[in-house]
């Protein structure tokens, strides 16, 4: 009976797939941005692809400090391999500093395992700080932290954030922000957004009010019986509203809605934007719109398809989306990307290059 559901689940998604597969390429996008021109100020590779330090790299995120910004990302010979770790480089004077790895996955144990998903934090009071996830694969991985006082300079020793029976899965292990940047809240807490990938791909939220030292675990929030759905980015709303946008299997970027400031969440639902099951990011401006940064493709299919495009789209209610940028357009990989607002009003971007660099793009939100 249980093979039956599948069967007429995935059946029933493949239609839709179907139809939103030509509905997603009706919409007219922007053709390739141009720094300097419209809304898109500047784009630089972080590093430079000759001479670079690792083969590969992937899985940026951005943050902004009191002395300028700060980003990283997991980089080694291949993704999963032992020598991944995490590398790190400041913004300062007006370019990126030399990359430096802050975490090569080595713990005491016996062997060295790869590090993944780094995701920089700066809460309101405290330290820097620096999420990211150790393990053979994103299925048996646990959550590690280190702090940084100097604004990235200098790094705590690492630490496991530890276990919740809370989570149902087979693999216990707490991971903090999966992907994407937590969201603190007005009382300090700190919510998490998460997922893991054991029994389906589910969501989950990890909040934490001491600054990662004890846990609470919120969901999930899905069984996975429709929507395979994990990296939550969150969105803010008046009346203590929150939306996450998250990648999915499906072809499709699905959302969940909360009223109550992340406590509880509603069913998880398609938006109206494709995903070819990559990594996507999102941010609410101080001016209450809201961008995500996606991949606006398909899996499969005729070129662009995958991860060989990448898009940035607007929305006032987080509900009806436009897409306004198109960053990136070629046969290769642009994907897995970060966004945040800094202080100054402009939007900063990272994202993998090729899997061989970083690119950092800044945007006047203000030309959207």
């Amino acid at each position: 009976m249980r093979c039956v559901a599948i069967r007429y689940v995935t059946a029933a998604c493949s239609l839709s797939v179907l139809c939103a597969t030509a509905s997603f390429a009706e919409v007219p996008l922007p053709d390739v941005s141009k720094p300097g021109s419209g809304a898109v100020v500047s784009a630089e590779l972080i590093y430079q692809l000759e001479g670079r330090q690792t083969p590969q790299c992937h899985a940026s995120t951005i943050v902004e400090t009191s002395t300028g910004l700060v980003a990283a990302w997991f980089g080694g010979t291949r993704e999963s391999d032992p020598d991944v770790g995490i590398w790190v480089s400041r913004h300062e004077d007006g370019q990126w500093s030399k990359p430096v790895e802050v975490a090569d996955g080595s713990e005491g144990e016996d062997k060295e395992y790869a590090c993944w998903n780094p995701v920089l934090f700066q809460p309101k009071t405290g330290p820097l700080m620096l999420f990211y996830k150790v393990g053979v694969n994103p299925r048996l991985w646990w959550g590690a932290l280190m702090t940084s006082t100097d604004s990235g300079r200098t790094w705590s020793k690492t630490r496991r954030l530890g276990t919740s029976a809370a989570l149902p899965d087979d693999n216990h292990n707490l991971l903090g922000p999966v992907k994407n940047k937590p969201l603190q809240l007005k009382d300090g807490s700190i919510l998490c957004p998460s997922s893991t990938e054991n029994v389906g791909w589910r969501i989950h939220f990890e909040l934490t009010r001491d600054l990662g030292k004890t846990w609470e675990v919120i969901g999930p929030i899905h069984d996975a019986t429709t929507f395979n759905a994990i990296q939550p980015s969150i969105l803010t709303h008046p009346n203590e509203h929150l939306q996450v946008l998250c990648r999915s299997q499906e072809n499709v970027v699905v959302q969940s809605w909360s009223a109550d400031n992340g406590r509880t969440w509603g069913p998880v639902t398609a938006t109206e934007l494709p995903n070819p099951n990559a990594g996507t990011d999102a941010v609410t401006l101080a001016d209450g719109r809201h961008l995500i940064v996606y991949n606006h493709t398909v899996r499969r299919g005729p070129f662009p398809a995958g991860r060989s495009m990448l898009n940035v789209a607007i929305s006032k209610d987080g509900k009806s989306w436009k897409p306004v940028l198109t960053l990136e357009k070629d046969k290769s990989e642009f994907s897995y990307p970060a966004i945040i607002q800094t202080s100054d009003g402009k939007v900063q971007i990272t994202y993998t290059f090729k899997r061989e660099s970083v690119k950092h793009v800044v945007i006047d939100p203000s030309q959207l």
